[in-house]
């Protein structure tokens, strides 16, 4: 490996930002084995490190460089399926979110390549992200995890339709207490009137990341935010360009949300302490 496959910015706030899918790095070898299409990276959470950045002072955040055709953060390692029956990308992606094939035909990853990647990339971000998650609730006995995507907002290989703006999961409501889920509902149905749309445990109800921290009887709670890529680029398409003034308009509501979690993590930290 030539770079360090995540990179961690320590803060003392119980909220903890991960960003599994913001990273491009591909090596070298690997990169020549990806085709045409793979070459795009066409399935990067364009940005999104960018539009959360000085959002929440005092937060910690921990970002995976490699892209997720290397491998996949954002997967459980035993490549189980995050939603059985329904068309996703795997643990190493074969295709992309089109449906279509990513790499050379003789280069496809069989399971030593996955091995690799496996003990190469994504043990050593979730190790870092599972140190910190640690970190942070032994600070303040409670510890957010909130992790960070965007997509396409208009993929029919995945969904039907038009993916509203803002995309809350929580594993259905099991992997955070439930404040956490309505408060950051009630301020994306506030930004209604701004014209963006919402949904909770939608099409995306939390990936591995949150499914497999997100432990409230512990103290660590995790919800994730999907956000449609149309709220923020210029367009869904190459070169991929940020447009600022969407993106200033967003990082309002997104800067409220972060800071509506912490406050809630603190007064559950603080009710909780009172009922020892």
């Amino acid at each position: 490996m030539s770079l360090q496959p995540f990179e961690i910015t320590r803060g003392t706030s119980p909220v903890i930002l991960a960003f599994p899918h913001t990273g491009t790095h591909v090596p070298e070898m690997m990169l020549q084995q990806l085709n045409a299409n793979g070459r795009l990276l066409a399935d990067t959470d364009w940005h999104v490190d960018r539009l959360y950045e000085g959002l929440l002072p005092g937060a910690t955040s921990v970002r995976a460089t490699f892209h997720r055709y290397v491998i996949d953060a954002n997967r459980d390692p035993e490549g189980i399926s995050l939603y059985p029956g329904q068309n996703t990308t795997g643990l190493v992606p074969l295709t992309d979110f089109d449906g279509m094939p990513i790499w050379d035909e003789p280069s496809i990853p069989d399971d030593v390549a996955i091995a690799q990647r496996l003990e190469q990339y994504h043990a050593p971000y979730h190790r870092a992200l599972a140190a910190e998650i640690e970190r942070v609730r032994k600070l303040h006995g409670i510890a957010v995890l909130y992790d960070c995507h965007s997509i396409r907002s208009g993929i029919p290989y995945l969904f039907s339709g038009k993916l509203p703006d803002f995309n809350i999961g929580t594993d259905t409501g099991r992997s955070c207490a439930p404040e956490f889920e309505r408060s950051t509902a009630e301020l994306t149905a506030a930004a209604a009137a701004d014209g963006y749309t919402s949904i909770a445990n939608g099409r995306f109800k939390g990936g591995w990341t949150t499914r497999h921290y997100g432990r409230p009887e512990t103290g660590v709670h995790a919800i994730q935010m999907e956000l449609a890529q149309s709220t923020y680029m210029v367009e869904e398409a190459p070169p991929f360009a940020l447009d600022m003034p969407k993106a200033r308009r967003l990082r309002v509501h997104l800067k409220a949300i972060l800071e509506r979690i912490e406050a809630v993590a603190l007064d559950l930290k603080h009710s909780q302490g009172a009922a020892r």
